[in-house]
């Protein structure tokens, strides 16, 4: 633990370096960071506490096309109310059909998907909270500033609520994860007073984050992919001869055998494929909603899509680089796929070579274990 660095400290040491950014920006930055790692403490902690919490899993209402449960709208309140002290002028949340005014005099703007995963909240599977930072473009329509494309983003991340409460979070200076340390601290000794010893001071939690490793880098080379394989029959034909070629092992054309993992938690997913590789399909498909991909660019798509670059990985809608695209609106959706470059690069090539196409029909049309 000698060699540890809590997330303050990191983040003052970076707001020192004014190399890359003006010092009060670095500051707001850093503010708004913090009071996302205090709005996903208090998050942190409903999560763990499941049923005893109430009824988070039950069904409020319906926003943007989502489903909200009962967790999705505490997550939104605590966001805000943390975000309401720093110096944000307006949150673009996936709760909310329009954008939330905090500070007019504020200098950033946050996009977030306060709970992302929400259909594991019953099965005590990982989820977690994803961000977005942007500086304001135009203080007269703050709101505005939302609907910048990706790669203008300040910093970015995503926490993770499982095992281990995880901080994701890149600064465009690299990929750095810090895990949430709970352990109680040691109590003051006894002291002696006028009548006699008293009692020690009871043992309170530090509850902050600490970097634990060094900067990640997401392997180039992977031997695992992650999709949805029951929407295998909606898929377009560039993607199910990707992941058919994947499924023919040492036997097909890339002449290794992969696993297939999907955890239907993006958070968790992206923090996978941080730690030991991987590829992640969330393609487009023929389904009503599905067409134009079923995540949201602006504070789904740009952050992880941010996180993973910064770490030597890719991402792109399929063919596009997801940090070039410029959004629409607020609740804009994309494919998404992410990961290692070697991966990413060949789900691209699958989709804009059609020999690769016509290549695979012979040989491999009847062997696809996923080929409708």
């Amino acid at each position: 633990m000698a060699n540890t660095t809590t997330l303050a400290r990191h983040l003052v040491a970076w707001s020192g370096s004014t190399q890359n950014g003006g010092a009060h920006l670095r500051a707001d930055i850093v503010r708004t960071i913090l009071a996302l790692a205090d709005a996903g403490l208090a998050i942190a902690d409903l999560v763990a506490m499941g049923p005893l919490a109430g009824e988070m899993a039950a069904v409020r209402g319906e926003s943007n096309g989502d489903t909200q449960k009962e967790l999705d709208i505490r997550a939104h309140d605590i966001v805000v109310d943390r975000l309401a002290g720093a110096p944000v002028a307006v949150v673009g949340s996936e709760e909310s059909d329009a954008p939330v005014l905090l500070d007019p005099a504020g200098t950033l703007v946050v996009a977030i998907d306060p709970l992302d995963g929400s259909s594991n909240i019953e099965t005590n599977v990982s989820v977690g909270t994803i961000f977005s930072i942007l500086g304001v473009e135009d203080a007269a329509d703050p709101a505005a500033s939302l609907l910048q494309p990706g790669h203008r983003q300040l910093a970015a991340g995503f926490l993770v609520y499982g095992p281990q409460t995880a901080l994701v979070l890149t600064l465009g200076e690299g990929t750095e994860i810090f895990f949430l340390d709970k352990r109680p601290v040691e109590p003051l000794p006894a002291v002696h007073g006028g009548a006699g010893w008293a009692s020690p001071a009871p043992r309170t939690p530090k509850a902050e984050f600490v970097r634990m490793t060094s900067p990640v880098t997401v392997m180039a080379e992977t031997k695992e992919f992650a999709i949805n394989a029951s929407n295998q029959r909606h898929w377009a034909p560039s993607i199910r001869a990707y992941v058919d070629d994947c499924l023919a092992g040492s036997d097909g054309p890339r002449a290794k055998n992969y696993n297939m993992r999907w955890i239907a938690s993006l958070v968790a997913d992206a923090f996978r494929i941080l730690r030991r590789g991987g590829v992640y399909l969330y393609p487009t498909d023929e389904r009503p909603g599905y067409r134009s991909g079923r995540l949201r660019l602006v504070y789904e798509a740009n952050p992880i899509a941010l996180v993973i670059e910064q770490a030597g990985g890719a991402a792109t809608d399929g063919q596009n680089r997801i940090l070039d695209l410029t959004p629409r609106h607020l609740h804009e959706r994309t494919a998404l796929v992410f990961g290692s470059q070697t991966e990413v690069r060949r789900v691209a090539e699958h989709h804009t070579a059609p020999a690769i196409l016509a290549d695979r029909a012979p040989l491999f049309g009847q062997r696809g274990l996923l080929r409708a």
